[in-house]
C-alpha cells in the first residue's frame, strides 16, 4: 500500500512548516527505538515522511505526483493529464527512455526522493533534522556580542559504534535485501506501457550494507538520544527575531548521514533604561530645574559607559540631545548608532521652608 506521509505525520494537507517539524519531532520521541515502548518500524516511517515533507522541492513533488505514480496521471479512467506536466518536460528532465512499441518500457526511475539527492548508484546521502532553539540576551550583550552555552536535547551520533549502526568488532556486510546496491528496483504496468522505479532499501536505507550484529547501544540506528551543550557566538549588533545558522549541531542522521543544523533565533530583553530603535538607543533623563536654567553638565550613562553631557543655559525641559556613535554597535561592524537624550525637570521630592519662599517668590515675578 502506498504511504501517505501527511497521515504518518498525522497533519494536514497544507500544514505549515513548523507544524510539520512539531508533529515529527513528537512522534519522533514516541517511537525512538531507544525508549522501552519505542518502535523502530514506526520511527523510520516517520523519519521518511519528514524528509520528504521538511523539503519544499520534495513535498511539492509529492503532492503533485502523490504517494505512488498510479496516482500521478499515468493510469486510471481519466488517461494522463497533462496539466502543468508533459512527455517533453519528462524527457528533459533525462529521468526516463521510452522505446515507442506496444508494450514498450521506461528504462530509468523517476526518484520519489527528489533529484537533488540522487547519485548514480540510487543512492542518496541522509540528513539530521534541523533544530530551532532560542536564545535571550541583555541589550548589553546584544550591544557588544556574547558567546551562551545552550543545552538541547537532540538525536547524537552512537559513540558505541560510531554511528554505523554496528556492534564495535562485529562489522558491516552486504545487504540480502538489495543485494548491495542500495535501492531496490520494481517494475510498474500502466496503460502506456512498463516501467522501472527505483527505491530506497528500506532495510539497508540506502547504504547498501548493513550491521551483522546490531550495537546494543542503538540497536542499528546509529544514533542515541543525548543533552548536548552547543556554544553559541551571538555577534554584536543583533537584533530581536534574527537567527543564526549553526551547521551540523541539528540531529544526527540515522543510519549515517549528514547531521541537520542548529537555528538560534534571538530575543534581546526590554531594557529599563533604554528603549532600542533598529540601532539607536533613547533615554529619557530627570535634571533639577537649576541645571535647566543655569546650565551645566551633567552625566549619563551609556551603553560605551558614562560620558558627561553639557546642558546650556535656559534648556527647555524635553529638549532632545543627540549623542553621536553612543548607541548600539551594528553588525558586521558597520559602524555604529546614536543615542538621544530627552531632558525633564526632576521634581524634588522634599523642599526646605527656604527653597518654597524663593519658588514662591519666582512664580509671583512671573518665571
Amino acid at each position: 500500500m502506498a504511504t501517505d506521509y501527511y497521515k504518518t505525520l498525522g497533519v494536514e494537507k497544507n500544514a505549515t512548516e513548523q507544524e510539520i517539524k512539531k508533529a515529527y519531532r513528537k512522534l519522533a520521541h514516541k517511537y525512538h527505538p531507544d525508549k522501552k515502548d519505542g518502535d523502530e518500524t514506526k520511527f523510520k516511517e516517520v523519519n521518511e515522511a519528514y524528509q520528504v515533507l521538511s523539503d519544499p522541492q520534495k513535498r511539492k513533488q509529492f503532492d503533485q505526483f502523490g504517494p505512488g505514480f498510479e496516482q500521478a496521471g499515468f493510469g486510471g479512467q481519466g488517461g494522463f493529464s497533462s496539466q502543468g506536466f508533459s512527455f517533453e518536460d519528462l524527457f528533459q528532465q533525462g529521468g526516463f527512455s521510452f522505446n515507442g512499441s506496444s508494450g514498450g518500457a521506461f528504462e530509468d526511475v523517476f526518484d520519489m526522493f527528489g533529484g537533488g539527492s540522487r547519485r548514480q548508484s540510487g543512492r542518496r546521502t541522509r540528513r539530521g533534522s534541523d533544530i530551532q532553539v532560542q536564545a535571550t540576551i541583555t541589550l548589553q550583550e546584544a550591544h557588544e556580542g556574547v558567546t551562551k552555552t545552550i543545552k538541547v536535547r537532540k538525536s547524537v551520533t552512537c559513540t558505541t559504534c560510531g554511528g554505523d549502526g554496528a556492534e564495535p568488532g562485529a562489522g558491516m556486510q552486504k545487504c540480502p535485501t538489495c543485494d548491495g546496491n542500495g535501492y531496490i528496483q520494481r517494475q510498474v504496468r500502466t496503460m502506456l506501457g512498463v516501467f522501472a522505479q527505483k527505491e530506497e532499501c528500506s532495510t539497508c536505507h540506502g547504504r547498501g550494507e548493513v550491521p551483522k550484529k546490531k550495537c546494543h547501544t542503538c540497536h542499528g540506528s546509529g544514533v542515541t538520544e543525548k543533552t548536548e551543550e552547543v556554544e553559541i557566538r551571538i555577534p554584536a549588533g543583533i537584533s530581536t527575531g534574527q537567527t543564526i545558522e549553526i551547521p551540523g549541531k541539528g540531529e544526527a542522521a540515522p543510519h549515517g548521514g549528514v547531521a541537520g543544523n542548529m537555528y538560534v533565533t534571538v530575543e534581546v530583553e526590554k531594557d529599563s533604561d533604554y528603549d532600542r530603535r533598529g540601532d539607536d538607543i533613547y533615554q529619557t533623563l530627570r535634571i533639577p530645574f537649576s541645571t535647566l536654567i543655569l546650565g551645566g553638565k551633567v552625566p549619563v550613562a551609556t551603553l560605551h559607559g558614562e560620558v558627561m553631557l553639557s546642558v546650556p543655559k535656559q534648556t527647555q525641559s524635553g529638549e532632545v540631545f543627540r549623542l553621536r556613535g553612543k548607541g548600539v554597535n551594528r553588525l558586521h561592524n558597520r559602524g555604529v548608532g546614536d543615542m538621544y537624550v530627552t531632558l525633564q525637570i526632576e521634581t524634588p521630592q522634599k523642599l526646605s521652608r527656604k527653597q518654597k519662599q524663593l519658588i514662591k517668590q519666582m512664580a509671583e515675578e512671573g518665571l
